[in-house]
């Protein structure tokens, strides 16, 4: 039984943390619902999660925490006493959250050193339905991961998380570069791509629609934003895509309409995405390429890092 039922929020560290807050909360277009000396946690305006981004003031450039949710306290605690059965290191026990929502959970590293937390009975965020032409995120859709060993980073979430494989990017040359794994129907929450070292790959937000998309993307650019992708649309989920450079570097998405599975009939593919209509079904984008790839491998993550729970 799958007990992580979606992705919550990414957390990250910045140098600058102004110029940082000032993107996210401006042209970006989330909400900045809590700023707590050095903290800002910044909510989308159609999702019930009290934040979906939080920033920190730091010195080192670093992705702090991945957040997924669970349906209950008793699924938070099944799957603790699970990982540290299995040998996986605990940051936390389970206990209550001193985060904007309260709510119960814990923290832990995963395979690559990352910290990621699962928590249950977070309080919903007052939000609304998004009108049309609106182009400001309704809600997180997604997060890649750069792996050096994506197999074995797979395997984890796999074994310990239940994540299950819906597809795979590949190709002649290269062999398999990105795993696409879900926690719900959703074609993904969650990817692993091939890179030379542990870091965020990219950071996905999810539009209303099409129009609303487009709208963002166009905003994005007139401001001057650097887009080093897009907008096009995948083959392996079947969602939009437009993909920009965030103050620091970070690679932040535009996406709508990720496809939905029926789990109980879906089967994983293998794509080749030296194919171009496998990597942008339109043909509307820039051609994929090594220099473009490169700009999604970020920085070396900085080591280890135990987020506060603040």
């Amino acid at each position: 039984m799958r007990l992580i039922t979606h992705l919550r929020h990414v957390d990250l560290a910045v140098p600058d943390y102004d110029k940082q807050r000032e993107f996210y909360a401006g042209v970006w277009g989330l909400t900045e619902v809590a700023n707590d000396s050095g903290l800002s946690f910044l909510a989308a305006e159609g999702s019930p999660e009290q934040y979906i981004i939080r920033l920190r003031q730091a010195d080192d450039k670093r992705l702090d925490l991945i957040a997924f949710g669970a349906e209950t306290p008793a699924d938070v605690d099944a799957l603790a006493e699970r990982l540290g059965g299995a040998g996986v290191r605990l940051i936390s026990t389970p206990g209550a959250i001193d985060t904007p929502g309260g709510g119960y959970g814990f923290r832990f590293f995963d395979l690559d050193g990352r910290t990621v937390e699962i928590s249950a009975d977070v309080a919903l965020r007052a939000h609304r339905k998004l009108e049309p032409k609106e182009s400001v995120p309704v809600r997180l859709s997604h997060v890649v991961l750069n792996a050096p060993d994506i197999d074995a980073t797979r395997v984890w979430y796999e074994t310990h998380l239940d994540f299950a494989l819906s597809d795979t990017l590949s190709s002649p040359h290269m062999g398999k570069v990105m795993h696409f794994m879900r926690c719900n129907p959703q074609h993904h929450s969650m990817a692993i791509a091939r890179g030379p070292h542990t870091s965020l790959h990219h950071i996905s937000f999810e539009l209303r629609g099409l129009d609303e998309y487009m709208y963002g993307t166009g905003r994005l650019l007139r401001s001057g934003t650097r887009m080093i992708w897009g907008p096009g649309r995948h083959l392996a989920g079947d969602n939009t895509f437009s993909y920009f450079l965030d103050p620091h570097g970070n690679t932040v998405e535009y996406t709508t309409e990720l496809e939905e599975l029926d789990e109980d009939t879906w089967h994983p593919g293998v794509h080749d995405f030296s194919q171009p209509e496998v990597t942008d079904q339109w043909g509307t984008a820039n051609p994929m390429n090594e220099l473009v790839a490169k700009e999604s491998f970020n920085d070396p993550d900085r080591g280890v890092f135990v987020a506060p729970p603040v």
